[in-house]
């Protein structure tokens, strides 16, 4: 099926990849169905995009690309509703603010995408520790501060 996207214009899109966001994602909770798409020129970002709304999209990255040590307990509700039996079922993305210039740019944390990768199910889980920012700097300030040594 071909779905306008808000950056890529139209594309054509494999029914089979769809991710389903059953409560879908707050601040948008009717938009459900999502594609995720990858950049062709930068492999660190990749857009979920909409399939109903071509103006919802999201600039998403793995957590793990900037902040390795990044951690997540998943509890047993979130583990149940999206049917996740093994980690290796687990995609992790975060949301990107995206600021100008880039290096104020954003990362949720504290509300990542969790998404099976076998059954195509999502949620973006709140997690309940505060050890992780709704607004963390895509450029840790460990980069920043090793840089100017």
């Amino acid at each position: 099926m071909r779905i306008q996207t808000k950056y890529l214009g139209e594309v054509e899109v494999d029914e089979q990849q769809l991710i389903h966001f059953a409560t879908g994602i707050p601040g948008f909770i009717n938009e459900k169905r999502f594609m995720l798409m990858n950049l062709a020129d930068n492999p660190t970002f990749s857009i979920l995009q909409s399939v109903d709304t071509k103006d919802v999209a999201f600039v998403v990255t793995s957590p793990h690309n900037i902040y390795p040590d990044y951690t997540l307990k998943l509890d047993e509700t979130i583990l149940a509703n999206l049917q996740i039996e093994s980690e290796s079922d687990v995609l992790l993305f975060s949301i990107v603010t995206l600021k100008n210039p880039f290096q104020k740019s954003t990362l949720n944390l504290k509300a990542p995408l969790v998404i099976n990768s076998r059954n195509k199910r999502g949620k973006q889980y709140i997690v309940a520790v505060d050890d992780y920012s709704t607004t963390a700097p895509i450029v840790p300030e460990t980069s920043v501060e090793m840089k100017g040594e």
